[in-house]
């Protein structure tokens, strides 16, 4: 499934490259920008969308009252919230408000595809299973349990990890971080940082490839 997102935020620049970063991952597509709230709620009205990437301080209507607005009328999108502002009372307000995520500018690729990540896990979880257990529910609340979020380091999430694990299964030969990124769809940023996780924890094993014509490349498989 592609999911469509909708950006909201008044400077065109930061749009574009919240558009590019969203975009990096194949699994999402950017169907609408907006300049304030009230151009984000008139989209919603006409438009589907399964997440909101949401500034909080944009002129004609912030992104507070858009998110307390796109509560009210139970419209079923997810929210990143996106600010400037790093102070308790905005991430409280914007927490009670139900936000999937909250970013702090300027953020990098790799944090916001650990919100998409977090998307896609929630997503999942509904849409895919009829009943719900208590791990399931627990998971659900807190987008990952404490006990498995502490597995990994930060920026390390297991979908992806699992997804990357997946195709050095598969895989026979000598990986280069282009090759994977084209394979299975996530920024070449994302994988060399996975690839640093998987060397230093003994998963794979990488050597260097001079015979480029240009810079050596870096190669990766699965250890034997």
């Amino acid at each position: 499934m592609m999911f469509r997102v909708l950006i909201v935020d008044d400077d065109p620049m930061v749009s574009d490259i919240n558009r590019h970063y969203v975009e990096t991952n194949s699994q999402f597509t950017v169907t609408g920008i907006a300049k304030n709230g009230e151009e984000a709620l008139r989209f919603l009205e006409e438009n589907d969308v399964e997440l909101v990437v949401l500034d909080v301080f944009m002129p004609v209507m912030d992104g507070i009252e858009t998110l307390k607005h796109i509560r009210n009328r139970k419209e079923k999108v997810e929210v990143i919230m996106v600010t400037a502002a790093n102070d308790t009372a905005t991430l409280e307000q914007t927490m009670h408000l139900g936000v999937l995520d909250y970013l702090v500018k300027p953020f990098t690729l790799d944090r916001l595809q650990v919100s998409l990540e977090k998307f896609i896990s929630k997503f999942n979880l509904i849409n895919k299973n009829t009943v719900l257990d208590q791990n399931k529910i627990d998971s659900l609340i807190t987008n990952s349990t404490a006990a498995k979020a502490e597995e990994y380091p930060k920026g390390i999430q297991k979908k992806t990890l699992e997804k990357i694990l997946s195709y050095f299964e598969t895989a026979t030969y000598w990986q280069s971080v282009d090759m994977i990124s084209e394979k299975i769809g996530i920024s070449v940023v994302t994988i060399r940082h996975y690839m640093n996780y998987l060397v230093q924890t003994k998963v794979l094993e990488e050597t260097i490839n001079y015979e480029t014509g240009g810079h050596p490349s870096v190669l990766y498989r699965k250890k034997n």
